[in-house]
């Protein structure tokens, strides 16, 4: 083989060794984390991947069931769980980060009056057109600044057995039993909520005050940015 072929056949496995790998997954934005980088024993029920939501099919920029937030809201967020552990319990996440275009499809579907195949389950009281004037839906999501999370507790047995505390409401429910502070509820879903929002705000989050679900790092790094890169 002659010096020339040699280095032709070099150059050529340097260039193969070059190309990105199919199947590998796409790096995030700088800040941007997995969820499970930081929490891989948080239980990962990713509602808006599936069709079961309050649209009722998968929504755009959902591409893989993969939890992505920012790296602030990952580290406070692991001290939340470590907490919960020492009692058996533990995390469970229905949304973190969501892409812009997600937003839009929502508001693609509430605009369109005669979509209601989920309002038995997601919004029975609540009138569809009024959907933007009771703020369940809005043009923009703290969402989409990555440090917002939807989420609830669950216990574990330490045997794989997953149970989540009765939170009075399920996740997603347009109703104002879903506010935090809901008349109606038990003793035991009040308490359930409150140790939510304990263990929450103790590692810097804030609640929203219609969904007992729903927290937003309080010192989230991109306060003003709205995020619209796929979920893949």
């Amino acid at each position: 083989m002659t010096l020339q072929r040699a280095i032709a056949r070099f150059l050529v496995a340097c260039m193969i060794l070059l190309l990105p790998v199919a199947g590998t997954a796409a790096s995030l934005p700088e800040g941007f984390v997995y969820c499970d980088e930081y929490i891989p024993d948080a239980v990962l029920d990713l509602r808006y991947f599936t069709s079961e939501n309050f649209v009722g099919m998968p929504i755009d920029g959902y591409v893989t069931p993969r939890c992505i937030m920012t790296r602030e809201a990952a580290r406070a967020l692991q001290k939340v769980q470590d907490d919960l552990k020492r009692f058996s319990l533990g995390l469970k996440i229905y949304d973190a980060y969501r892409p812009q275009r997600a937003v839009d499809h929502f508001v693609r579907w509430a605009k369109d009056l005669n979509d209601t195949k989920m309002k038995s389950r997601y919004y029975p009281n609540v009138d569809k057109q009024n959907l933007f004037k009771e703020d369940y839906i809005a043009d923009r999501s703290g969402h989409s600044r990555g440090s917002t999370v939807d989420l609830t507790i669950v216990f574990t047995d330490g045997q794989g057995s997953v149970q989540e505390l009765d939170m009075g409401t399920g996740f997603d429910l347009f109703d104002p039993r879903s506010w935090p502070d809901a008349s109606g509820m038990t003793a035991e879903q009040r308490a359930h909520r409150m140790l939510l929002q304990v263990v929450m705000e103790k590692h810097g989050f804030v609640r929203y005050p219609q969904e007992w679900w729903h927290f937003r790092l309080a010192k989230e790094p991109f306060p003003e940015t709205y995020f619209d890169f796929p979920i893949d």
